[in-house]
């Protein structure tokens, strides 16, 4: 391992609070004034030949350099190795910090069944002598101080034991209007979870696996409380999620920056975003539900799973209002019993506003974002859409089916596979059969549904309005996803 020269501690704050920026200011101070640690970077990598390069470039590009750098290569089936291995050997490079030293190796493990789970294993062994582990996704590329902002909040806090970027897409590159609408959508989703985890005291749910960094120490710390011989196990379908977990129960913290930024790959297809976000929400379930995979404890009451919960009960409200409204709409008006109120406008605005905040919060917003927020429709589609991954999930869990989910993101990713279409041929169906036992209704029937639907709609209306107004005008105290 290489001591590269000693860092700078000029160090730019993001634009928070003066509160909060003046906190941060010092933790890194403190960090920087510390021990000098060492950090080994680990990129699983499967089929990144679009993306691999720049990667390696854009690491080989921050102000502090990781100590060393591992591509691990598994399961590929392009041109991911002969593209990393021009980045291969040693690197000096000149920052703002001083004269700094890499060494970039590249790993082809082949054909690998634990996938992404033993590629970061294997890197695991490689670096676990270093004082940080920096795992990075191989369609990730980070903010030029992205490690140096990290590796000093780590450094200023034995307690911590993995630190988060804040993630985002950076959807100049993307092409053809249901692409664009998909990576919009995604860019307020990532914008929400990542506001949430900020606002809870910067307490991260979740480390994801596209750019944190873990202390070595708490991962071994977290290998002995739960017997395992790595830090990464295949017994759930995020495993970004579950050792997120275990490294909170072995007594360490689990954070996010406010400043350290990465962009992500993002879905542009509805087949591959429904197969991610299939997988992500059924790994969830599974760590939120007792006992579902070998012998990994379901923990419900988890900390980290709070953010879950709610995610998923919001979902489900959230599916009630629409559907029932949809229906209890469309019942009224066949008998002619609609009276339009403009008090139904009110959520509808609320949304709107809430979503403008949130686009108004992101670090490089644009034009986009901003008209996905305003012109509502945008907004609504992609919520229709992450419903019916939400109830792809719920159904796939409680169906007892074995899956293989990682083969099957794989798959959609590839182009294949119809499986995203079913939640329409679903919902079709079942306006079909409720339209038919509808029309067999007596008059007095539908007349006590209605009596009896709307003003149910109408109170679960009001408390979720009033849920996102809370969330309007909280206090966001300068922070920016």
């Amino acid at each position: 391992m290489t001591n590269p020269a000693s860092r700078s501690t000029d160090l730019a704050v993001a634009s928070v609070d003066p509160g909060f920026a003046s906190d941060f200011e010092a933790v890194l101070e403190d960090g920087v004034s510390g021990h000098r640690a060492t950090i080994g970077c680990v990129i699983p990598a499967y089929n990144e030949a679009e993306s691999i390069a720049a990667v390696i470039e854009g690491l080989l590009s921050q102000t502090r350099l990781p100590d060393v750098i591992h591509v691990v290569v598994n399961n590929t089936s392009d041109a991911t190795v002969k593209i990393a291995s021009q980045y291969a050997g040693p690197h000096e490079v000149t920052t703002e910090m001083g004269e700094q030293f890499t060494e970039v190796f590249v790993h082809d493990i082949g054909k690998n069944p634990d996938k992404k789970v033993g590629a970061l294993n294997y890197g695991y062994s490689l670096v676990e002598g270093y004082d940080y582990l920096l795992g990075v996704d191989g369609d990730t590329i980070a903010d030029e101080r992205a490690v140096e902002y990290l590796e000093s909040e780590a450094v200023s806090d034995t307690r911590i034991g993995g630190i988060s970027a804040i993630y985002s897409i950076d959807d100049r590159p993307i092409k053809g209007p249901i692409a664009k609408f998909l990576i919009s959508g995604q860019r307020s989703q990532f914008a929400a979870f990542n506001m949430h985890n900020l606002l809870r005291g910067r307490n991260m749910a979740v480390l994801g696996g596209q750019f944190s960094i873990f202390s070595t120490q708490a991962l071994r710390d977290v290998m002995k409380q739960n017997h395992q011989s790595t830090p990464w196990v295949k017994d759930s379908e995020v495993e970004d999620s579950l050792l997120s977990l275990q490294i909170k129960s072995a007594g360490y913290l689990t954070k996010i920056s406010p400043v350290a930024r990465a962009d992500v790959g993002g879905m542009t297809t509805l087949r591959s975003l429904d197969a991610q976000q299939v997988k992500w929400t059924y790994g969830a379930i599974e760590l939120m539900w007792p006992g579902q995979r070998g012998d990994t404890k379901g923990q419900p009451f988890h900390p980290n799973l709070r953010v879950r919960w709610f995610e998923n009960f919001a979902m489900l409200v959230n599916i009630f209002v629409r559907v029932a409204f949809l229906t209890l709409l469309a019942g009224s008006l066949s008998i002619g019993a609609f009276v339009f109120s403009a008090w139904w406008l009110v959520p509808v605005a609320v949304a709107m506003l809430l979503n403008l905040r949130m686009a108004l919060a992101l670090d490089k917003r644009n034009a986009r974002d901003i008209l996905f927020a305003l012109t509502f429709l945008p907004a609504e589609a992609y919520m229709w859409v992450r419903m019916s991954h939400f109830l792809r999930s719920w159904t796939r869990f409680l169906s007892r089916k074995k899956v293989d989910n990682w083969a099957m993101q794989a798959k959609a990713e590839r182009g294949a596979g119809l499986g995203h279409w079913t939640p329409l041929i679903v919902v079709v169906a079942v306006a079909i059969a409720v339209a038919v036992i509808w029309s067999m209704l007596g008059a007095s029937v539908q007349s006590a549904i209605l009596w009896v639907g709307w003003p149910i709609v109408g109170v679960v209306t009001v408390l979720q309005t009033l849920g996102m107004f809370f969330k309007l005008i909280r206090r966001q105290h300068g922070y920016k996803v």
